[in-house]
């Protein structure tokens, strides 16, 4: 039976799906006014990995994950650079998608955007507003009263004394208590029109934790199964979520919470905060899109994962070693699973069965390259592929690989869409003739690239 850490519980727990064979799970996206660095990487793959295993296991799961397209960050940019807020978010959306398809992400089944879901986000905070949990302020503000809510810091294990340690009030914010969080933000006098809805508690526009709660009852139910994302998330995000959204339905909210591990540099968190961070197409114009995501799945998804080229290099040397063994036996073709009794898929399996353990997961495909090695049968070859799909790895032509992603037919779409990423980030440095180069280049190896308002499509010379 899969076991899931539950954040929640801090432990391990059976996985029992509210409905048999069914599984919703939301995970926090992107706010999109800036480029996705490698911690996003971590989440997006992650999460793709779960989503991966449970329908290799059979389940029917609807996957969300949301897109916060509203934001005083994204306010910020946009008038930094004097362009619409629609036309920043969908410019930062395609270079998500971009991102993500190079790293073989596939699309969640949902990616709502925060701007086309404000009146489910009016109507709960309505609710809250019947429950006596939230109040409007004397500055316009909609405010959740934090002490009315019984179970708050449940998920983080923070209690009400010591997050009010060292508070102050700031009677400005007119807050009841520091701890309150905003639900609705009034309209202020220099704000464009496009970041302004009618409410009745006037103009304004909804806060940031508030966006998740709406969009997670209203596309998978009042209560689900799993609710994700990166451990940053943990407090006071999700907090606030599990207040809002169990405030509001009176029911409990989400059953496991899942949370992955910081990416880290020098031992400490890859942010943009912190200026340390490093963006996935600045590490794909060095590395290979699939050896970045052998490099975050070989890791546990609870544990630090500490970034540095030496470790992008040995993930390189590694990855090269199992498409070595592909390549002994020829080429095989797309394969599946068809048989999870056989030991090696057993093994497998326990290990994702495990909390995800795709460390011992990545151990078994290592072990079964070993095996391809020494007796370069086409069928343990055929597993080895099958169970790497799993997780998305090893899909490509082991020559096409091991060649550098140029293959008789010129390069993969998988080294194409690295290069079309590298190409988009020269140009958001208006490295304009590093753009130019990556163009030329796939021109001669018969990549004709095509740029329109929806991003950049390419087609065979």
């Amino acid at each position: 039976m899969l076991k899931i850490y539950n954040t929640l519980a801090r432990d391990k727990q059976d996985f029992q799906p509210l409905i048999p064979n069914t599984v919703r799970m939301y995970v926090c996206g992107m706010t999109v006014y800036d480029l996705c660095h490698l911690g996003h990487a971590r989440v997006m793959v992650v999460f793709d990995m779960v989503y991966r295993w449970f329908k290799a296991s059979g389940y029917d799961i609807t996957y969300v994950r949301n897109i916060t397209d509203i934001d005083d960050k994204i306010i910020k940019r946009a008038a930094q650079n004097g362009e619409s807020i629609h036309a920043l978010t969908q410019r930062f959306i395609d270079a998500m998608h971009e991102d993500a398809d190079a790293l073989g992400v596939q699309r969640p089944d949902h990616e709502p955007r925060a701007t086309q879901y404000v009146q489910q986000m009016l109507d709960m905070i309505a609710k809250l507003e019947a429950h006596g949990l939230a109040y409007q302020s004397e500055d316009g503000d909609v405010n959740y009263a934090v002490r009315k809510f019984e179970g708050y810091g449940k998920l983080s294990g923070k209690s009400l004394e010591d997050l009010r340690a060292g508070e102050r009030v700031d009677v400005a914010e007119g807050k009841h208590d520091p701890l309150d969080f905003v639900l609705w933000k009034h309209a202020k006098p220099d704000e464009a029109a496009e970041v302004q809805w009618d409410s009745k508690w006037g103009k304004g526009r909804p806060g940031w934790h508030i966006e998740c709660s709406a969009m997670g009852s209203d596309l998978l139910g009042e209560r689900f199964d799993i609710h994700g994302g990166g451990a940053d998330l943990q407090f006071p995000h999700h907090e606030n979520e599990i207040a809002q959204s169990e405030g509001a339905h009176q029911c409990q909210y989400v059953n496991y919470w899942m949370h992955n591990g910081f990416v880290n540099v020098d031992k400490e968190k890859m942010s943009k905060s912190l200026g340390n961070f490093f963006t996935i197409r600045e590490v794909l114009k060095k590395y290979d899109a699939e050896v970045v995501r052998f490099f975050i799945l070989r890791a546990h998804y609870r544990s630090p994962l500490n970034y540095s080229d030496a470790h992008l290099d040995d993930a390189k040397g590694a990855l090269t070693r199992l498409y070595t063994a592909l390549k002994t036996t020829g080429e095989v073709g797309s394969a599946k699973v068809g048989d999870w009794n056989e030991a090696y898929a057993q093994r497998f399996k326990a290990a994702m069965d495990d909390d995800f353990n795709t460390p011992e997961a990545v151990a078994v495909l290592f072990d079964l390259a070993n095996e391809v090695n020494r007796t370069q049968s086409p069928a343990s070859a055929a597993q080895l592929k099958a169970l790497a799909g799993v997780l998305g790895l090893l899909q490509r032509d082991a020559q096409v690989f091991l060649q550098g992603g140029v293959g008789e037919d010129g390069l993969d779409d998988a080294a194409i869409a690295a290069q079309i990423a590298a190409r988009v980030a020269a140009k958001s440095a208006k490295d304009y003739a590093e753009a130019d180069r990556i163009r030329k280049a796939l021109l001669a190896d018969g990549i004709v690239l095509e740029d329109t308002a929806a991003g950049t499509s390419w087609r065979r010379a």
